[in-house]
């Protein structure tokens, strides 16, 4: 029989082709649930702290309980980084309002369904943190409560389908002419004058848990930022662009919708941030 990974259901650490979850779940019939995803490096987690508060705001937010302490998921997530022999990847959380006959209001007693399942992925070496990404930019039809992380994800399977017919790696949204982030990370440009640009927190993007660590690091080093819209010409005309996010931490953008960004190759703002924030992270696993 080929071997599965050991993936962890409602308290309970199974076989992946052995879990199951009710047909009724609300994560299915309405995507009724929030999730998260923590990188794992060296068997350690990375921002786990951060990851666990944005998890409850969401939760918070869609008045879905929290099913367990954070100190008894924290205890998970090291048993499946143990049990799956996970030395470098992710571990995906997702919690959902739990099953119930189909309707609409919130059930009374659902119990909340929760399941977490590692994914191996090379982070510190990951080619494209050395040759760059190519994106394009796709109107933003997603949703308005963006800093709620959902798993109501179909707007940014579309943005990315499309990035990858157009021979890309992702997709920049934008909304009334203004980018809002990326399809699964936060946007950033970097000015002729080596201005940091970015979004300001909203409702209107994800509060990047990787992007705070990235931005508190920046500001150590001197470097001066804005946290403001900007546009799509105005990253075109960018010296870098750049992303983050939990499980790219910052990938170099060298091509927006068929035009290179500066010399076309990853600029010295977002190298840097990313040699930053790898040994940022190494010093402080958890």
């Amino acid at each position: 029989m080929m071997m599965t990974r050991t993936v962890y259901v409602n308290g309970q650490y199974v076989p992946e082709n052995e879990a199951t979850i009710s047909i009724f779940d609300r994560g299915f019939t309405f995507a009724d649930g929030v999730y998260e995803v923590t990188s794992v490096i060296k068997g350690g987690l990375v921002d786990f702290d951060g990851h666990m508060a944005r998890l409850k705001r969401s939760l918070r937010e869609l008045s879905i309980a929290l099913p367990h302490s954070i100190e008894e998921s924290k205890n998970a997530h090291h048993q499946l980084v143990t049990l799956t022999k996970l030395d470098e990847g992710v571990i995906y959380l997702q919690i959902s309002r739990g099953a119930s006959d189909r309707d609409f209001p919130f059930p009374d007693g659902a119990m909340p369904t929760m399941i977490m399942f590692t994914q191996e992925k090379s982070l510190i070496d990951a080619p494209a943190a050395k040759t760059g990404i190519k994106v394009i930019s796709v109107e933003d039809i997603r949703w308005a409560r963006r800093d709620i992380k959902s798993v109501g994800l179909l707007a940014p399977v579309l943005a990315k389908q499309a990035a990858k017919e157009a021979g890309c790696q992702d997709a920049w949204l934008y909304q009334d002419g203004y980018v809002t982030e990326g399809s699964s990370n936060n946007a950033y440009i970097v000015t002729e004058d080596d201005v940091i640009v970015t979004r300001q927190l909203s409702n209107d993007i994800l509060h990047g848990i990787t992007r705070h660590a990235v931005l508190d690091l920046a500001r150590e080093k001197g470097m001066t930022i804005e946290e403001r819209p900007f546009t799509i010409d105005e990253a075109l005309n960018a010296k870098e662009a750049f992303v983050t996010s939990a499980s790219t931490f910052v990938y170099p953008v060298i091509e927006i919708d068929q035009q290179s960004i500066g010399n076309g190759t990853p600029g010295p703002v977002a190298t840097r941030l990313r040699e930053l924030y790898i040994e940022n992270a190494l010093a402080n696993l958890s």
